[in-house]
């Protein structure tokens, strides 16, 4: 009997056949079809499920609103060039800075000019280049 099973399972193990599995990803940032991309990206936003709430109040302002912030950032901008015109002069000059709680500091370096900004109470900074 156990003759006969053995003779059954080599008999059922000649007919199998074995295939090399081999592994496609599908995301197209792991090495995928790029044709993939458009259809993942409108899964994952279809499933998500967050909202932001700075853009629900974004667009419930009223053109006053908005007209006011933009005659605001305009006015910024021109006060500040108007400031660092009368600081620097025509061009920028190596040197530190201060305008009000703004620290620049500006030098010139292999990559070009760098000019630094810092805001002292905060003690949040950036970094600009100028490439020559």
């Amino acid at each position: 009997m156990k003759q006969l099973l053995s003779i059954g399972l080599f008999l059922a193990a000649i007919g199998c056949f074995g295939q090399q599995l081999t592994y496609r990803p599908v995301n197209p940032a792991f090495g995928g079809d790029t044709f993939n991309y458009n259809w993942l990206l409108n899964s994952a936003n279809s499933q998500n499920s967050f909202t932001d709430p700075s853009a629900a109040a974004r667009e419930q302002r009223s053109e006053i609103d908005r007209f006011a912030e933009s005659l605001n950032r305009q006015l910024l901008g021109q006060i500040s060039r108007t400031l660092l015109t009368t600081q620097l002069g025509d061009g920028l000059e190596e040197g530190t800075f201060s305008f009000g709680s703004l620290a620049l500091e500006i030098f010139e370096s292999d990559e070009g000019l760098v000019i630094n900004i810092l805001d002292t109470t905060t003690g949040e900074q950036t970094q600009v280049i100028v490439p020559n």
